[in-house]
This record gives C-alpha cells, sequence and structure tokens, in this order.
C-alpha cells in the first residue's frame, strides 16, 4: 500500500516551490526533500491599506501552512531522501532535524550533503545578520511593531495591518550539526535498510541539474519498485553529465535498470516550455557580457551559493581565457572559498568538458599554458592537491562583504558581478542591485525566473511582459534586453551601531546584568563555602569517632550509660561528647558516686568491660547479695590494620603524592585554559561588533539599468519530458512541482500514446491519494531439503525460483516450514496403509511448470541482436524482424531466413520463422532477457 502527500511543491499549485512530499510505503514513512521558502518575499505592487490582514498574510506567508504540516509530521518520518544540494530541496532540513524532531536517518550523495550545508549556511548567516529571527519573544516583539534591539519603533510604519512574521530560520550550528547526521552514499550503490524500513532498499542514480543531483530509486518487498526524480536534465554541460536516465551513447535509450517502476513521482514544470538551444544561450550571455563590459559598463548576475554557480564559473573562465578578457570576476559569497575548495576535491563527481579545458588552453598558445600552470601551481600547490586544475578560475576575485568590493573597485569600474542569493530577496545581491541599478546602461543578468513573490521573479516578469509573443522564454527564441524605468520600491534590512541615548540604555541594562550575575555569582560561591565547610566538619567528626568508637563505649559506660553527662565534660558542635579530666575516675578506690539525693549507687568497676546498662539475668555466678553481674575481659581495643580487599597495605602517602600531582595537572590545565579563553576574548573583543540594533528602511530605486535574461537553469524542457517519460513506462505515475498549465499538457500527451499508463494522479497540498491496497505479509522457514532442490535464476538484482510445497507445522518451532510435496506425502502415509493399485493403471507424473520472469522491449531486444551479428529492423508497432529481411531492398527469398518477434499482449510473446540458426539466435536472446525458472 503506497500513500503519497504533497506537503509543498504539488501540481496545479501557484506556488511550486519548496518541494517536500510524505511517501509511505507500508507502515514506514518518507519524506522525500526538505525545502526552505524564501523567508524575504517582496510585497506585490499596487499593494494598498484595503487589503484585509488575512489575505495579506495569505499572500505572503503561505509558508507557515507548510511549516506547520512538517512540524506536526516530523516526528514520526522514518526515513529522508534529499536530492539536490540547493535551497529549494534541503533549506528546511536543519531547522526541522534541530527543533520538531526530524531525526530520522537521512540518505543522499556526499556532494548534495556538502552543498546543501554551503547553502544553507549562507542563507542563514545572510538573514540573520540582516534581521533578528533567533526565538518566539522576537517574533512576537516585531508583530507588535517593536524593534528587537532596542525596543524601540521600527522606522517603517504603514497603515497596513502588519503580516505574521515567524521564520524558521537555523544558526550556523545548527547547519551544521544536521547536516554532518546525514549518510552518504555513491551512485548505484543499493543500500539496504534495517529497523523499521527492513526490507526497503534504496538506490541513487545521477539526475545532472546539480553536482550530485539523484534519482532515488525505492524498491520494496510488497509495493514493487518506486522511482522519485524531480528536476533532471539530460543534456550535457561543462561540468557535469546528463541524467543517466536518458543515455546518449544508446541512441537515447532509458537506463534498463530504470525502466517500467511501479510508480513513478516527477515533476512537470516545464513540460509547456520549449527551451532554446544551448550553444544560441550561451552565445547570447557571452556576447551581452562582453559588449557590456567593452563598453565600459557592468553587469550584475544574481546567482545560488553552491549548485547552478559552477556553470556560470566554468562558463566565464572558459570565456575570459579564450577571449583574454582583462576585466575582473567577481563573486559576492562568505561561502565561495569553501565551495571551491570542495569542488576541486570531488572530481569523480564532476563530468562534462571541465576536464578538457586546460588541454585546450596549452594547444592554444603553443605550450604557454603549461609554463603558466606550472607557475600557478608553485604558487598556489595547496590548492593544486584539493583538485584539478581546470576549477582554478584564475580570473576570479571572491569578496565577502559589497563594502569589500566597493573598496576594491568604484562603481565606474567595468566588472562583472556574482552575487548571492539569485532571489535578490537579502544579502549581497539586494544591496548591489538597490545601487547598481540606478546606473544607466548598467546590466542585471538574470539566469533563472526565481521563486514566485521574490524580487528576483518580479524582474523576471518585467522582462517576460515587454518580449514578443515569439521570443517569450518559454517559446524557445532568444529575447531582448530591455530598459528599466520608474521607481522601484525597496525595503532594505539591516544592522546598524547604537548611538547616543540608545547606547547608553544599552550598556546601563548591560552592567545591570553583569551586577546580577556577579551578585548571584557570589552567593552561589558562598554557598557552596558553607556547604564544603559543614560536610569537612562532619567528615572530620565521623573520622574522630570511628577511630574512637570503642574508647567511647568504655567511657560511657564507666560514666553510666551513654544518656549520662559528667559535670566536666563539653558538648561539642553536633551534640557529642568532648571528655574531659576525671581524677576521681582514676583512683582506683572509686566504685561509686552519689545521686542527687546524696545516695550511693552501685556502679560496675572499671576492669570489667561491660557494653551497656547491667542486664538482670540468672547466672552460675552470684554475689554475695544475691545480685547477678556479667563479667567480662579488661577492655583492650584492637587497632586494625588498614588494607584493602587483596590484602595489600593501604599507603596513604601514595595517594597524598597523586593527589597533589592530579591537582599541578589541573592547575596547569587551568592555566592554560584560562590563557586560551584570554585570547579568545582579546581576539573577540578586537573583532567583536559595536552593540546594534536591526533597522528596516524603505529606499526608492530609480531604474536606469537595463535587464536581460537566458536560461542557463539547466532542466528538461517539454520535448524532453514528454520523451523520456513515455520510455519509462510506469504502471502508475505522479505528477508533483507543476503549475497548472503545465500539468494538463503533460496530461494531455500522455493521453495521446496507447502503451502509456491511464493511472496518472496530481494530487493538490495536503491531499493524500492510495495506491494499491494492503496486504497481508506472512513468515515462513523453507526446508534444507527444498532449498538443495532448488534452481535459482537470476534477474535483475535478485534470483528467483519455482517453489512447490507444503506448509507444515512442526512442534520444535513456532515458524511453519514449507517442505516438499514428496517428503510430506510420505510423513502422512507413514501411519495409514497403502492403497491397493488398480490393474493396469499407469503411475501419475505432474509435468514441469516453466515460468519466465521478465518484460521483452523490443528496442532492447534490437540491441542486443546486435551485439551478436543479427540484424533487426522494427516493422508496425509491436513487430520485429530479424534477419535477412531486416536488410533494405531485402527480396522475398530472404524471408526464409528472418524471424519475426510479435508481443501479442500482456506477457505473450510469439516468434515466427523457419527453423534456422536466425530463429535459435533470437530465441536464446529472448531467453537471456528473462529470468527462466523452472519447477
Amino acid at each position: 500500500m503506497i500513500t503519497f502527500t504533497p506537503l509543498s511543491g504539488a501540481a496545479r499549485s501557484s506556488r511550486t516551490f519548496p518541494l517536500a512530499y510524505i511517501l509511505q510505503v507500508d507502515d514506514v514513512r518518507i519524506l522525500l526533500d526538505c525545502g526552505s521558502p524564501d523567508w524575504c518575499p517582496e510585497e506585490p505592487e499596487g499593494t494598498s491599506s484595503a487589503v484585509k490582514e488575512e489575505d495579506l498574510q495569505e499572500r505572503h506567508y503561505d509558508w507557515e501552512k507548510y511549516c506547520d504540516t512538517l512540524k506536526e509530521h516530523a516526528p514520526t518520518i522514518d526515513l529522508v531522501l534529499m536530492s539536490h544540494g540547493d535551497l529549494a530541496h534541503t533549506g528546511l532540513y536543519a531547522y526541522a532535524h534541530m527543533h520538531w524532531g526530524l531525526t530520522a536517518p537521512a540518505y543522499t550523495t556526499l556532494p548534495v550533503q556538502a552543498m546543501a550545508r554551503i547553502a544553507a549556511t549562507e542563507d542563514v548567516e545572510g538573514i540573520r545578520e540582516e534581521e533578528d529571527v533567533g526565538d518566539e519573544q522576537s517574533a512576537v516583539e516585531a508583530a507588535a511593531g517593536e524593534d528587537p534591539g532596542t525596543g524601540s519603533q521600527s522606522p517603517v510604519e504603514s497603515a497596513r495591518p502588519k503580516p505574521r512574521t515567524r521564520k524558521y530560520v537555523a544558526t550556523v550550528h545548527e547547519v551544521h550539526e544536521a547536516f554532518d547526521s546525514v549518510n552518504v552514499l555513491r551512485y548505484s550503490q543499493p543500500c539496504h535498510l534495517q529497523g523499521k524500513c527492513q526490507g526497503l532498499t534504496i538506490i541513487p542514480f545521477n539526475a545532472g541539474h546539480t553536482l550530485g543531483g539523484t534519482i532515488w530509486k525505492i524498491r520494496s518487498p510488497t509495493a514493487g519498485t518506486i522511482l522519485y526524480a524531480v528536476d533532471m536534465n539530460h543534456m550535457r554541460e561543462r561540468h557535469l553529465d546528463g541524467t543517466v536516465l536518458m543515455r546518449q551513447a544508446t541512441n537515447a535509450t532509458i537506463f534498463e535498470t530504470l525502466v517500467r517502476p511501479d510508480l513513478l513521482i516527477t515533476d512537470a514544470e516545464r513540460a509547456n516550455v520549449t527551451t532554446a538551444r544551448r550553444k544560441d544561450r550561451d552565445a547570447a550571455l557571452l556576447d551581452c557580457v562582453t559588449a557590456t563590459l567593452t563598453s565600459r559598463n557592468s553587469l550584475l548576475l544574481p546567482c545560488d551559493a553552491s549548485t547552478r554557480v559552477l556553470e556560470l564559473l566554468v562558463l566565464l573562465d572558459q570565456h575570459w581565457s579564450y577571449s583574454r578578457l582583462k576585466f575582473p570576476i567577481c563573486l559576492l559569497s562568505k561561502s565561495g572559498h569553501e565551495m571551491l575548495t570542495f569542488v576541486r576535491s570531488m572530481m569523480e563527481w564532476l563530468g562534462g568538458t571541465v576536464s578538457k579545458e586546460d588541454v585546450g588552453v596549452e594547444g592554444q598558445d603553443g605550450g604557454k599554458g603549461r609554463d603558466r600552470k606550472r607557475k600557478r601551481m608553485d604558487d598556489d600547490g595547496d590548492d593544486e592537491a584539493l583538485g584539478a586544475f581546470a576549477l582554478r578560475f584564475p580570473h576570479l576575485e571572491i569578496f565577502l562583504t559589497p563594502a569589500a568590493l566597493t573598496q576594491r573597485y568604484s562603481s565606474k569600474d567595468p566588472k562583472l558581478i556574482l552575487a548571492v542569493p539569485a532571489s535578490l530577496s537579502h544579502g549581497a545581491s539586494r544591496a548591489i542591485f538597490s545601487e547598481f541599478a540606478e546606473i544607466p546602461d548598467n546590466v542585471v543578468l538574470l539566469t533563472g525566473r526565481g521563486e514566485e513573490g521574490t524580487l528576483g521573479r518580479n524582474l523576471f516578469e518585467r522582462w517576460n511582459n515587454s518580449q514578443r509573443d515569439d521570443t517569450k522564454w518559454d517559446r524557445g527564441k532568444i529575447g531582448n534586453n530591455v530598459m528599466l524605468d520608474g521607481a522601484l520600491s525597496l525595503k532594505m534590512h539591516s544592522k546598524v551601531p547604537l548611538q547616543g541615548q540608545e547606547l547608553e540604555d544599552y550598556l546601563a541594562n548591560e552592567r545591570a546584568i553583569k551586577e546580577k550575575e556577579v551578585a548571584l555569582k557570589a552567593a552561589e560561591e558562598r554557598r557552596q563555602r558553607i556547604l564544603e565547610a559543614d560536610a569537612d566538619d562532619s567528615d572530620e567528626s565521623e573520622d574522630s569517632d570511628s577511630d574512637s568508637d570503642d574508647e567511647n563505649e568504655v567511657e560511657m559506660t564507666l560514666d553510666g550509660g551513654e544518656d549520662s553527662v559528667l559535670p566536666d565534660e563539653k558538648l561539642t558542635k553536633g551534640g557529642k561528647r568532648r571528655r574531659g579530666k576525671r581524677r576521681d575516675l582514676d583512683d582506683p578506690a572509686w566504685s561509686g558516686t552519689l545521686d542527687d539525693d546524696g545516695l550511693s549507687k552501685q556502679m560496675i568497676s572499671y576492669d570489667i568491660y561491660l557494653k551497656g546498662n547491667v542486664a538482670k539475668t540468672t547466672s552460675f555466678f552470684k554475689s554475695a547479695d544475691g545480685q547477678t553481674q556479667r563479667f567480662r575481659m579488661f577492655p583492650y581495643i584492637e587497632k586494625k590494620r588498614r588494607i584493602d580487599d587483596y590484602g595489600e597495605l593501604i599507603d596513604v602517602e601514595i595517594w597524598m603524592r597523586r593527589g597533589k600531582a592530579l591537582e599541578e595537572t589541573a592547575e596547569n590545565n587551568d592555566l592554560k585554559e584560562t590563557k586560551r579563553e584570554q585570547i579568545e576574548e582579546e581576539d573577540q573583543l578586537l573583532t567583536q561588533e559595536p552593540p546594534s540594533k536591526f533597522v528596516t528602511v524603505e529606499k526608492e530605486v530609480q531604474l536606469a539599468c537595463r535587464l536581460f535574461f537566458v536560461d542557463l537553469e539547466g532542466l528538461n524542457d517539454g520535448r524532453a519530458v514528454k520523451t523520456i517519460v513515455p520510455q519509462v513506462n510506469p504502471r502508475k505515475m505522479i505528477v508533483v512541482h507543476a503549475p497548472a498549465a503545465a500539468t494538463d499538457h503533460l496530461l494531455e500527451s500522455c493521453a495521446g500514446i496507447r502503451a502509456m499508463t491511464k493511472d496518472i494522479f496530481a494530487p493538490a497540498v495536503g491531499e493524500s491519494i492510495q495506491i494499491g491496497q494492503h496486504t497481508n505479509s506472512f513468515s515462513i522457514s523453507l526446508s534444507d531439503e527444498l532449498l538443495a532442490s532448488l534452481k535459482m535464476s537470476r534477474f535483475e538484482d535478485n534470483e528467483v525460483a519455482y517453489v512447490t510445497g507444503r506448509v507444515a507445522n512442526l512442534a520444535t518451532s513456532t515458524i511453519p516450514i514449507l517442505e516438499p510435496v514428496a517428503s510430506s506425502a510420505v510423513r502422512a502415509q507413514a501411519g495409514s496403509a497403502p492403497r491397493a493399485r488398480m490393474l493396469g493403471a499407469r503411475a501419475t507424473r505432474s509435468l514441469p511448470q516453466n515460468t519466465m520472469v521478465g518484460e521483452l522491449k523490443l528496442t532492447a531486444l534490437k540491441t542486443r541482436l546486435a551485439t551478436v551479428g543479427v540484424q533487426a529492423e522494427l516493422v508496425g508497432e509491436g513487430v520485429l524482424i530479424c534477419g535477412a529481411a531486416a536488410k533494405k531492398g531485402s527480396s522475398w527469398d530472404a524471408l526464409e531466413d528472418s524471424v519475426a518477434v510479435k508481443k501479442t499482449g500482456k506477457g505473450r510473446v510469439e516468434l515466427e520463422g523457419a527453423v534456422s540458426d536466425i530463429y535459435y539466435k533470437v530465441r536464446q536472446e529472448v531467453y537471456n532477457m528473462h529470468a527462466l525458472v523452472a519447477a
């Protein structure tokens, strides 16, 4: 039983980002991707105060429903699979892992893990440096209209109702800790899961589009094979190979391992899009870049932090090398160095033409490239050890902040700026755009449409609406750049230092907090000292008491019992007695004392030790007055030797010396720790930012630049989708991540193919669809005799055999055992009389039953026949002519050495032809494509 529920990114949805789906296979709940929305959307143009608060919340902060649903389901997830390393697929995983209980085992490839970590780190750092999103309290204060930094009113005042501003943004530490827990796999590496997911097997395959992008194949013993393939690219790029699903080397056929799954989950976002040729797109982008720079103007190219930026860097670096351009390429990213360092160490995951870059350079300048390569190897030997020379990017300069870029290059210097993020919603790209767009003839170059509701998407819509119908982005043509005009209102978030009265109030508050902490710490230390002093006194008293227990008992007995206190005794702290001098007790003639009435009472002599009061019992010995006494030995205190359980003498000095050594070591460690803390505090003081607050200002940007769009998203277009999906030929299919027009277009295309399945689903957000039906599974054990008689045949990754037996319940086992029918019959007939055979009757014998497991593909059979030298040609629908008749211009006489392979129905294959060598070769290849299971 399969249940599929989209949490976000469903079909027929106005917002196709982010991607997150729950796939339930029997009792196992699998989370497919865990993307995050853009936390800084733009308000739609023309929004007035008359808009209701509910409409504004629904329009801008529709991620609330998605996050609440994911928070509800996160503790119940048993497995997490991530397909790509961008924010749309993995952005929310860190927060859900740390705060919502998404602690299920997560799997992905190594590049996706690293790229997702880099993208999430860049995103959370950029947002947290501009807005306060730390906790619930800050969100409440922000909703109330107060500045979280100082409690003052925010500079932005609007008559419109304020929507909810809760943003689920993790910290940098949480991002690293979450992605450290992710398990990594290699391509085509099967992973057999354990625990609750036992029985499931997951296998990653190359999906293209991003480094390490994955198509997940999930194999279940009860639900069959499930293929999760979203955001694929069949085209080979400069740094990546195309998806393994479509093999270009074998006449664009589908990879056999991924053919005919029981369920295909795929996207159709670009099903109605026709993309221009790659050659035209690259030429348009490079021509725009060259023309703008040579005219002494600059370009702003918004990009992501980890995935698609690599294709842009390789493309631009190649163009700079071949065209010998001297203009700087500037990358504004905090994680740019980390990203490039990792990519250079992952050469086995790269593809395309990136490994041939240096060969072209060396061949062009007659060997001078080798000299430059050797020189750069000497300069950067450490980086060369990390990866290929092709990813060195000698023309690239990385800047951490826009201020560092401005300090290096002025606004008048021509340059190409790649700024993060691509959505222009926050961070460096937004800050650069607010000043860049006001300079005439500058160019903002978009390579992706961006997420709905962001500034990048709004700019794309402006460009697309200004194009003619035949040059729009989805018509397969390259459009023209447009001139932006008018004013654009942007909200700029920033962190500014406190000044004046705000700074004084902040410092006073900090001093009060520190004084309170010091007072609490001093009180705690004083309380601890008191407790330690009491403990030391009690320990000393207990030690002294334990050493003189016998003496005290003797003294107390001689004094007349435990309850009597002599006049010269003193009570110590805690009610314990301290013995004073008693000269009267030292007198040997003393044998009594006076009571309160002056009368004497008889006491026991000190030379007879008796603990406690005298017990009046009968005894053989009697005194003169008839009273009995208990006589004991002379008082003697035995000094016990202090030894351990093994008879070893305990040398206290050794432990004291060891304790001193440990104390000295601890003191040294404390000194080292103190010095390290002092150094860290000094470094922190040097780099510590001054007290600051978060401020939002509304800026009017006068647009004067040019805008151009070139599609470099690296995704399949409609022609590829409508070609690949029918060839995969799933038994059932689910369409996700697609707007309404693209979804309907793909459904209409599939409906026109007779061999295509009709069970195609397009669920909405939150809608659950069920595929299949519940099945009951039972455990059964095969007997050794039955296992020895099986004839195993290999089919894909499994070994299958035909089994005929009888279930037997034995008293020695709780699991039923499947035994051969002959053994069961012999045991059943052992206690019964044999039946008489009829005269002339023959013994009955069942005929063997043969079963062929698999499905014949005529295109695959044609390929296999070509490898053994048999020519084949498809004639009509479902007929393959093999042999001499398959040649062009063949005569009727050639039909004698030909065989026709027909698929007459589901599971039925017919071979027609004369008995010849061709017939047997074709039949053998048909057998080889199936697993023959014999009874």
